[in-house]
């Protein structure tokens, strides 16, 4: 009788510390393990990290560390890590975190502008995904690729159309170029191409066009006139004879391309640079800058007009006067060479 009450409290007291440890294996994976306040929280997990390091970026968003490192371990986690950008909720529990940070990689929104320089673009890119701008500028410049893809050292800035993408944040340097080029090819559709080829200009000529028009004005609505006045003089074998071009071009012999130039000198225009279209004719070998997609579809859907000269309107700020013939730009040329006096802008 007394052996079996000692079995019973024994199975007794087992039961309890079973379920004491039950209880505290369901607490440490489904009690909420959160101690922020927002609805949720990101976090970014380089692509080699360890262990150690994912509980250093965790560590001031959670109630208790230990309990997360036991369920990771048991759930394979601690060898397992994935980079990324992950979203965090409110009140998750260990298992949830854990899953979130297996399975459920976000993308981020990757935008850039203007660049005039590869080097400008590797920095605008690395502070928006993990790559740093060193291996991305690398990448941009890898003569491989390059001769691969059909680009040389002037026409490579425009295989990057400015835009807004998605990528994931973990985006190593060649996995943002190679993407790059995907949506080059993918611009450069087959109606793209046959208005080129109607222009007679390839895409990196098209693009080089395009880069000027955007440095000349601001205005997209006005695009399709001033790249009109371009096509114009081509056709009749006038020099382009655009300053943003000079500009370039002091700034690509410098490799100062933060310099700020607004107004271009006459000795400015003796510089002797195939980027000088005041010297050179035709179009740049390479664009002056990247420029947007109104920027290339203004070239390819230009306005149709008879218009070979513009220059800013001191009247209507943004935008330009145009002129067919030479002593109507000329008077239009004074107003705006009499403003800038008036401003003091020497150079």
């Amino acid at each position: 009788m007394y052996l079996k009450k000692v079995l019973w409290a024994a199975a007794l007291l087992g039961l309890l510390v079973c379920g004491f440890i039950a209880y505290q294996i369901y607490t440490a994976i489904f009690s909420p393990n959160t101690q922020f306040n927002n609805e949720k929280a990101y976090v970014y997990i380089p692509s080699n990290a360890e262990f150690s390091d994912v509980e250093e970026v965790l560590e001031p968003l959670l109630k208790d560390l230990y309990t997360f490192e036991a369920v990771a371990k048991r759930k394979g986690y601690t060898t397992n890590i994935k980079g990324g950008k992950y979203a965090l909720s409110k009140d998750m529990n260990n298992n949830d975190i854990i899953n979130t940070l297996r399975s459920k990689n976000l993308p981020v929104k990757v935008s850039f502008n203007n660049q005039e320089s590869l080097q400008a673009l590797a920095g605008r890119i690395a502070e928006q995904i993990e790559a740093d701008s060193i291996s991305l500028l690398e990448s941009f410049n890898d003569s491989e690729f390059l001769n691969e893809a059909d680009f040389d050292e002037d026409s490579k800035l425009g295989m990057y159309l400015p835009n807004t993408y998605e990528f994931f944040w973990n985006t190593d340097a060649q996995g943002f170029r190679d993407r790059m080029l995907k949506e080059y090819k993918r611009f450069w559709n087959e109606d793209r191409l046959n208005k080129a080829q109607a222009l007679k200009l390839n895409p990196t000529e098209v693009i080089a066009l395009a880069a000027i028009v955007q440095k000349e004005t601001v205005k997209v609505e006005e695009r399709p006139r001033v790249a009109g006045v371009y096509l114009n003089r081509i056709k009749r074998g006038i020099l382009l004879q655009a300053d943003p071009t000079v500009i370039y071009a002091i700034k690509k012999e410098t490799g100062n391309y933060d310099t700020i130039i607004k107004r271009v000198l006459f000795r400015d225009l003796e510089m002797d640079s195939p980027y000088n279209t005041y010297k050179y004719a035709g179009v740049p070998p390479g664009p002056i800058a990247m420029p947007d997609i109104s920027s290339i579809d203004a070239v390819l859907n230009p306005e149709k007009h008879d218009y070979l000269y513009f220059v800013a309107d001191v009247s209507n700020f943004g935008y330009h006067k145009f002129a067919k013939t030479l002593a109507q730009h000329n008077r239009n040329k004074v107003q705006y060479v009499r403003w800038l006096n008036s401003q003091n802008v020497l150079r």
